[in-house]
């Protein structure tokens, strides 16, 4: 909670003018029934005609004031925590935006959605309604009990003798909804986790025919969230009727009471009927005290796993006074590099120099740390050992954003915006109205099936570029890296889904681009052969490096994947190919 008191003290003055038009209606609230009484024991009954016009002008007045200050009440209470529950989700999902590569290793898409919208609108109507009933109850109770002894204090006592027990089950309630809750809360997103990945893998599941195994997969996650569903509903109705029953018991027992009393001329019958008013702002608190409770109760649920993302600190970050470089030429080197990922060495004692416009290829098998080595380019992780300079400075003193922004990146999994071809081109521009797309889109061999759609660039692809082959994806991502015009290219198997031909005409553009430096993950000889060091990668190791030409003479790994791909075509008398 006391994360949320920061967003409350920012709008304290709103919630004092709530609270304060909440305590002057309940305070115009409380004359009702002494008004009442006054009507029954002295118009009515005592024959005081005259001062009903007075007593009824006065019920008329409390009740439009009590219209305008519950309006005031109502409305503040609203818009203020709708204002602090923007300021949440914003700072909520900012600070998800800091977070390192690594937290989103270890966590899936459905948990963090389930964060931003379900448990933030739990806070929302804690704050929106929870808390200021809560409140109003409480007082309403306190004042009631007090009213009620100056009335009669056998009744009162009556009344309150029930409560203790009603309050008990109450917080026994609460305690238990808001565990099973939690529970709730975390099988929920791993529903939105389940449904989520099968709406978007829609077309690999029925391409597999796995239609049913997925439909009992979602059953099963959905029956486990029916049994807590269950359980919290049969919580709610082992408590709540029996809080119910007290409530309206205590209400018959003090008609039957006061009656008797009246009987005896103890009280008259406006006391009777002004203490029922009184006993009703007693039991109305109890009966609502369990819904409040258990809105109270998903709330701090809900705030303990928002404050658990909180609580989590980039890997990744500034130091206390980064450097800006003021002009970056792109010279990439790697100083004795080795990188440790849950104990396990992923690269070992890498050393690599890319002077700038230069062209390095990396080649390897699946898991040799490939990935691994360009991700520690932009700090999308960290090398535990050695260093990694550019243009002579260690990336680590660089500022982050400055760094990425001299990096352009084209990812092997590849992601597109579900929005325009010209917007997701434009995607790490920072000033969009200098981009030439239009080259960008030739280099990336995308510009001519662009213009061959109904609307061009402003053509609206679906999430993830659902409806584009997978070249026509890379392509875009291709030309959404040029577009961004750094000094330092990353292609991590960026040309996996394109034929010899385009791949050709892409690396071809790329080459022209002279200052820029270029580091290209590839499976093909074809995508390599022509880079200024190629380096082959082994259990995170370098067992390999130089020239297309250097390692075909070395006959080594480099040469029995050429000799493999070109079928043998290659021989020492023969020419390089």
């Amino acid at each position: 909670m006391k994360r949320i008191w920061k967003y409350i003290r920012k709008y304290k003055w709103f919630y004092l003018v709530a609270m304060l038009s909440m305590i002057i209606a309940m305070t115009l609230d409380m004359f009702n029934p002494r008004l009442t009484k006054i009507i029954i024991d002295d118009v009515i009954i005592g024959g005081k005609t005259k001062v009903l016009g007075k007593l009824l002008l006065a019920l008329v007045g409390i009740t439009l004031s009590r219209a305008v200050l519950g309006y005031i009440k109502e409305y503040l209470f609203d818009i203020t925590s709708s204002k602090i529950v923007k300021a949440l989700r914003k700072d909520l999902f900012d600070h998800i935006q800091t977070l390192s590569f690594s937290y989103f290793d270890g966590m899936n898409t459905g948990e963090i959605l389930a964060r931003l919208s379900e448990d933030v609108d739990n806070v929302w109507q804690a704050l929106g309604f929870g808390i200021m009933l809560f409140v109003e109850q409480i007082i309403y109770f306190i004042v009631a009990t007090v009213m009620l002894f100056t009335l009669n204090w056998k009744i009162a006592l009556l009344s309150l003798a029930t409560m203790p027990l009603i309050a008990y089950l109450a917080v026994t309630l609460e305690k238990q909804i808001g565990e099973v809750y939690e529970k709730i809360s975390d099988q929920g997103a791993l529903l939105n986790t389940t449904a989520q990945e099968n709406v978007a893998g829609v077309r690999l599941v029925r391409a597999f025919a796995r239609e049913k195994h997925e439909i009992e997969k979602f059953l099963s996650q959905n029956k486990e969230n029916y049994k807590l569903n269950v359980k919290q509903a049969d919580i709610w109705s082992k408590y709540h009727p029996v809080i119910e029953f007290l409530s309206n018991a205590t209400s018959v027992l003090i008609i039957t009471v006061g009656g008797l009393l009246v009987i005896k001329e103890d009280i008259s019958i406006g006391t009777l009927v002004a203490a029922n008013f009184y006993v009703f702002m007693l039991i109305w608190p109890m009966r609502m005290l369990g819904w409040l409770t258990n809105i109270l109760g998903q709330c701090n649920a809900s705030l303990k796993k928002l404050d658990k993302i909180f609580k989590e600190e980039p890997t990744i970050k500034n130091i206390e006074n980064p450097i800006v470089l003021e002009s970056v030429k792109g010279h990439i080197k790697f100083e004795n590099v080795s990188l440790e990922y849950d104990g396990i060495k992923v690269l070992k004692n890498i050393n690599l120099d890319a002077k700038p416009g230069s062209t390095i290829a990396i080649m390897g098998t699946t898991g040799a740390g490939k990935s691994s080595l360009v991700n520690l380019i932009p700090r999308f992780y960290d090398c535990t050992e050695g260093r990694i300079l550019l243009d002579g400075v260690d990336i680590k003193n660089i500022d982050l954003n400055f760094l990425r922004n001299q990096i352009s990146v084209v990812m092997q999994d590849v992601f597109l915006f579900s929005d325009t071809i010209e917007e997701n081109i434009k995607f790490g521009i920072k000033d969009t109205e200098n981009v030439d797309i239009v080259r960008a889109s030739r280099d990336a061999q995308i510009y001519e099936f662009v213009m061959e759609m109904k609307d061009g660039f402003n053509t609206i692809i679906g999430e993830r570029g659902v409806g584009l082959s997978g070249g026509q994806k890379q392509r875009i991502s291709i030309a959404r890296a040029l577009a961004k015009e750094s000094k330092i290219l990353i292609l991590d198997d960026a040309t996996s889904a394109l034929d010899m031909e385009t791949e050709y005409k892409i690396e071809r553009a790329i080459e022209n681009r002279k200052k820029l430096t270029k580091f290209i993950i590839a499976h093909r000889i074809s995508a390599v052969k022509d880079a200024d060091e190629i380096i082959i990668l082994e259990n995170g190791e370098i067992i390999e490096r130089g020239t297309h030409e250097e390692l075909l003479k070395k006959k080594g790994k480099y040469y029995d994947t050429y000799f493999e791909q070109t079928k043998g075509l290659y021989t020492e008398t023969q020419e390089v190919i």
